[in-house]
């Protein structure tokens, strides 16, 4: 963040749950931290120290649950919310769905929000549809255990992660900025905790403006680092591709889907006998 403002950002954008990143571990349980603490309080700090905005998005918790929450901080202290529509695989071990809309009324006007797996649902799009003038998104997007660049699976993975804050963009007609992960990580395989899964985060950080066109990328190759552009925000473009009128922005391989429903029901179950229970112990936290 910091990096960024001193190249001068005036908005800085961070992957999703950039505190943690994500993998089945039991050490993602210390990841979580309450959604106004001390975490929230030092992205205020840094947005006001460099007169700036800082968003990005980690495992918060209120009111009894835990979300993968997006926070964006303005310089004055104001702060604006979103909770991702719902988990992604095994990250159902750790938080439950959000209920909002994703539009964050910033004085600036109306920003959109919408983390990973968001970007190619359409409902996501529609959502925002002509109601936003610019998205933030962060994706901590990973691949196959064991991930092999020539696979047919890792390929097509890149490539969906490649185009989904780009065919976002062409949906609504609005530029799209996406923070992303990138690099190797070590988790557990969730069907036999005795393996390791040893995999890695996708990339693909990107600054897109409102005609899908890219004006900065960082992708897997490239590691970490920080890109910067000058965009700007408002209703300016024409809408360039409509809006599927399926689930998906693209259509996945069947074997995922299944994994997709697998994978959630088996860690709704973790979450309720394993996660609740250790937040009720560490803080103090009410199941609800």
């Amino acid at each position: 963040m910091r990096q960024a403002f001193a190249k001068g950002a005036d908005w800085v954008v961070l992957p999703e749950m950039f505190t943690s990143a994500m993998a089945y571990h039991p050490k993602m349980l210390d990841a979580i931290r309450p959604s106004d603490g001390e975490l929230l309080q030092f992205l205020i700090r840094l947005a006001r120290e460099h007169k700036g905005v800082v968003g990005g998005s980690f495992l918060a918790f209120r009111d009894g649950n835990v979300y993968n929450t997006f926070a964006l901080a303005l310089p004055d202290g104001r702060t604006f919310f979103h909770d991702k529509d719902e988990p992604t695989l095994w990250e159902n071990r750790y938080y439950v769905a959000g209920s909002d809309d994703g539009i964050l009324d910033t004085p600036v006007g109306p920003v959109g929000s919408a983390l990973c797996a968001e970007m190619f649902r359409t409902k996501t799009a529609s959502r925002l549809f002509e109601r936003v003038g610019i998205v933030l998104s962060g994706s901590c997007w990973w691949t196959s255990r064991d991930p092999d660049p020539t696979s047919i699976r890792d390929q097509g993975n890149r490539r969906i992660l490649r185009s989904a804050p780009q065919n976002l963009a062409r949906m609504l007609g609005v530029p799209v900025v996406h923070a992303s992960h990138a690099g190797s990580f070590e988790g557990l395989d969730p069907e036999d905790e005795s393996r390791p899964y040893r995999s890695r985060y996708l990339g693909e950080t990107q600054i897109i403006d409102g005609t899908g066109r890219v004006l900065a990328r960082m992708g897997l190759d490239d590691g970490e680092g920080v890109i910067m552009a000058d965009v700007e925000s408002g209703l300016m473009w024409k809408p360039r591709h409509p809006i599927p009128k399926h689930s998906w922005v693209e259509r996945l391989p069947l074997l995922f889907l299944v994994q997709w429903l697998r994978e959630a029901a088996q860690g709704r179950n973790y979450y309720r006998t394993t996660t609740l229970p250790y937040l009720t112990r560490t803080i103090g936290a009410k199941a609800p």
